[in-house]
This record gives C-alpha cells, sequence and structure tokens, in this order.
C-alpha cells in the first residue's frame, strides 16, 4: 500500500521560513509528478508546486513564486517544499501528493484515482 508521510509544519511569523517533507513507502520514481497542495479554511484547494518525474522545470502557483521551491531526494524517496518569506495568507493544511499519469497542480487533489495523499500538516502564519 502507498503511503505518504509529511513533516515540518509548525507555527511562524510573518517573514519566517519552514520546510517541509514527505517520504513516500515506495519509490518516488513510481510516479509521474510529486507536488503539494493546500486548503485554508473556507477557501478552495490550490495546488502549490509541481516537480516531475521524469524531468523539466518544477511549477508553482502565482502566489507562492518566488518564495517556495520544490524538491525532491530520489535516494531517500521524499520530496520537500521549502517555504520561505511566508505570509499570512500562506496559512493553511499543507497535503502532499503523488499522481501517476498526466500531472498538472490542479489534477493532484482531483478524485480521479491516480493520486496518492499524505495525511497533511498545518501551516500557521501570525502577522
Amino acid at each position: 500500500q502507498v503511503q505518504l508521510v509529511e513533516s515540518g509544519g509548525g507555527s511562524v511569523q510573518a517573514g519566517g521560513s519552514l520546510r517541509l517533507s514527505c517520504a513516500f513507502s515506495i519509490s518516488s520514481n513510481s510516479f509521474n509528478c510529486m507536488g503539494w497542495f493546500r486548503q485554508a479554511p473556507g477557501k478552495a484547494r490550490e495546488g502549490v508546486a509541481i516537480i516531475y518525474t521524469g524531468g523539466g522545470m518544477p511549477t508553482y502557483a502565482d502566489s507562492v513564486k518566488g518564495r517556495f521551491t520544490i524538491s525532491r531526494d530520489n535516494a531517500k524517496n521524499t520530496q520537500y517544499l521549502q517555504m520561505d518569506s511566508l505570509k499570512p495568507e500562506d496559512t493553511a493544511m499543507y497535503y502532499c501528493a503523488a499522481r501517476r499519469g498526466y500531472c498538472s497542480r490542479s489534477l493532484m487533489f482531483t478524485y480521479d484515482g491516480n493520486n496518492y495523499w499524505g495525511q497533511g500538516t498545518q501551516v500557521a502564519v501570525s502577522s
């Protein structure tokens, strides 16, 4: 059974940094892409960042571009989300995702049978 286990969330003041980690129970090369999405109370889910197993540049939501960096460590079957210059509007539950098949940031959180998700980790940014 595929499992994704996140860690690294927490509380931080605006302008601070956090790094989220997501460990896969199987080789990350089993997926076509992996990434992160978030959901704040009362708001729609947002695909934050995505990285492609086959190569190519990661892509980011405009709201985090220049502040967040996604990366992966193939040897550890782990992906990361480095979050810098955090803002209160970044407060949300963050979910790790991995996908098989065609990939996009918005497809990472659809219920089409091709996605695997972690349990979520809370990020709270105070002003």
